[in-house]
């Protein structure tokens, strides 16, 4: 085990908690110098393009980093094609779609819980906090997308208006104001998640006669199935899916950098369909330059 920082205080602090005598100034001789298997880039966004590329090089045989992914969309397209090309998980934050409840609950929608899927919902496309899109089974096709304003202290320019999106086999994504952290709709029920509350689920058990003659949907909440989401989150569960990754037992981590990558370019573009008041952006987009800006602590 080993660590590197800047910092000079902070890289003592951090190997006296850890016991550390392997600790560096210089990432990039801590990398060269040390075999290791497992690398955390915990640096501000600027610098993670830069070091998940290096660490790929020194053979590191699982990396995940802090969210946001990336600034832009050629950094993130370098972060995730070295990964790709040598094999390498790719975990891009510690948020909640990392708790093994999200794996339950995508197994639950592929198993047909609630039935065929007609839509998924939520409150925005989020790039460095996505769950959203975890549960697409294929790539995003358009969008369209509306209402980006300006923040007032001229910081982050993340897209806070609202939209939608279509993947290639016609799943559709609903980014609305006030709406869930995650709702999936089906045609037998469906699931919601919000951070206050974990994962709710809803099945439609049948019908039922009304007064005037008619018939209405008799829809029921049932019992969540182990695990429910209980906060707090965190790297344990990046850690987790990249060791199941490396033992076979997991394609990519719930948070990959290809799925990172994925949101971060819809909501690039969800922020030009707005600047061209609602116009239809093809995906892939052509220009890779495309960035989103952050608040200062990222």
């Amino acid at each position: 085990m080993a660590g590197a920082d800047r910092d000079k205080n902070r890289l003592q602090a951090f190997g006296e908690r850890y016991g550390l005598q392997a600790i560096y100034t210089d990432g990039l001789e801590m990398l060269r110098k040390e075999n290791l298997d497992i690398v955390a880039i915990a640096t501000n966004t600027r610098g993670r393009a830069f070091l998940t590329v290096k660490a790929a090089e020194a053979g590191a045989k699982g990396i995940f980093t802090e969210k946001p992914m990336a600034h832009t969309l050629e950094e993130a397209d370098r972060m995730v094609g070295i990964c790709k090309d040598r094999g390498i998980p790719l975990c891009c934050g510690a948020i909640t779609t990392t708790h093994p409840s999200f794996e339950r609950a995508r197994n639950l929608v592929r198993d047909g819980e609630i039935g065929e899927v007609y839509s998924l919902e939520t409150a925005g496309p989020s790039a460095q906090h996505q769950g959203w899109c975890y549960f697409l089974n294929s790539e995003p096709a358009w969008v369209v997308g509306s209402g980006q304003t300006v923040r007032k202290d001229g910081l982050s320019d993340e897209f806070n208006g609202q939209g939608m999106l279509s993947t290639r086999d016609g799943q559709i994504v609903h980014f609305r104001k006030g709406a869930p952290k995650l709702r999936v709709s089906g045609s037998r029920g469906e699931i919601t998640f919000d951070h206050n509350t974990g994962w709710r689920m809803w099945q439609n058990i049948g019908t039922m006669d009304t007064p005037d003659g008619d018939q209405r949907p008799v829809i029921v909440e049932k019992p969540w199935p182990f695990p429910q989401f209980l906060p707090p989150y965190g790297a344990v569960y990046c850690l987790d899916d990249i060791i199941r990754c490396l033992e076979g037992d997991l394609d990519e981590p719930k948070n990959s950098g290809r799925r990172v990558a994925m949101a971060l370019e819809v909501e690039i573009a969800l922020k030009e369909s707005s600047r061209q008041d609602g116009a239809r952006v093809d995906l892939p987009l052509e220009d890779r330059s495309g960035r989103l800006n952050y608040d200062w602590f990222r």
